[in-house]
């Protein structure tokens, strides 16, 4: 029994020893940090995790270590920033976010990730600058992995897709811009789907060119089955159903192409493609009604002569 009480007793001492070099240890830290020595801080914090983990006596300094390392190296990135020694803050920035993710501090997680998107985005610059996409598709997917609220980087990495001829690449990462209903992203929304109407375009155009109508329509339904309410591939699929005179395909998509349209003459167009097509099919009736609902666009004054027709 006396053997045991002492080993007992050796082992308090030994944790009370513990508990207070880990405490000593803490304030180092805090008087490092305090001092804007953010990496003798770091270094600090990251014994007092290590030694004081298990130790509940220091429990409430361990936390504060955990919440205060990935400040650490968030501050050691803002100091390589400055010096625009890139791949210091790089690696500073993307440690401070791994940190907080391991934490728990999504907060600090966010701002670090959005630091590093940044730095990639400017790592990136020169090779997009230059038409290099491929390189600065390579450096952009690294931010955009990191920080996909950065509008302004995810437009150069879906122009570099498409440039690259990775079309459906571009579109997605288009999509998930133009998606975005906060204020803040309102110019680079319009310019993801001002872009998205360009690429896609100039694809259709080509495709319309070797006669592929069911190529378009493929591509259309790929990019519909990821975005039903998609606008612009409701309307590209609709003409390319027109071009191939499948008028029946166009009957049954006409009203949901046009119910979809923001833009007054693309909706005249549909509604145009779908007067067309009942018009092929001897539907006189409900050829008039969509034809009187072409009302703006290059489409209206065709629609005006096709019901001077009907209604002779």
């Amino acid at each position: 029994m006396k053997k045991i009480f002492v080993s007992a007793v050796a082992l308090m001492a030994a944790l009370t020893l513990s508990a207070q070099d880990v405490t000593t240890i803490f304030n180092e830290a805090g008087a490092a940090f305090n001092a804007k020595d953010f990496a003798g801080a770091a270094a600090k914090f990251e014994q007092v995790i290590d030694l004081g983990i298990d130790n509940e006596e220091v429990a409430s300094q361990v936390a504060t270590a955990k919440a205060t390392l990935p400040k650490c190296y968030y501050y050691l990135g803002g100091a390589a920033i400055k010096s625009q020694n890139y791949d210091e803050a790089l690696k500073n920035f993307s440690k401070s976010a791994e940190l907080a993710e391991l934490y728990g501090d999504m907060t600090q997680m966010s701002k670090s990730n959005g630091w590093v998107a940044k730095i990639y985005q400017i790592q990136g610059g020169d090779a997009f600058n230059n038409k290099d996409y491929k390189t600065a598709a390579g450096i952009f997917e690294k931010g955009y992995k990191a920080d996909p609220d950065n509008t302004g980087m995810a437009l150069n990495l879906a122009m570099s897709y498409c440039e690259m001829g990775e079309y459906e690449k571009g579109m997605d990462i288009y999509e998930a811009i133009a998606a975005k209903t906060h204020p803040k992203y309102a110019e680079d929304v319009a310019k993801a789907k001002e872009m998205m109407a360009l690429y896609t375009n100039n694809k259709v155009a080509e495709m319309q060119g070797a006669g592929d109508f069911d190529g378009i329509i493929t591509m259309a339904d790929a990019q519909l089955a990821k975005n039903p309410a998609s606008a612009l591939f409701q309307n590209v699929r609709l003409q390319a159903y027109s071009g191939k005179k499948d008028y029946a395909k166009v009957i049954e998509l006409g009203q949901a192409a046009a119910d979809a349209q923001v833009d007054e003459e693309d909706k005249s167009l549909m509604y145009y493609l779908l007067g067309a097509a009942y018009n092929a099919k001897e539907m006189k009736a409900q050829a008039i009604a969509a034809f009187q609902k072409v009302t703006a666009g290059p489409a209206a004054e065709n629609a005006k002569a096709a019901l001077a027709e009907l209604q002779k």
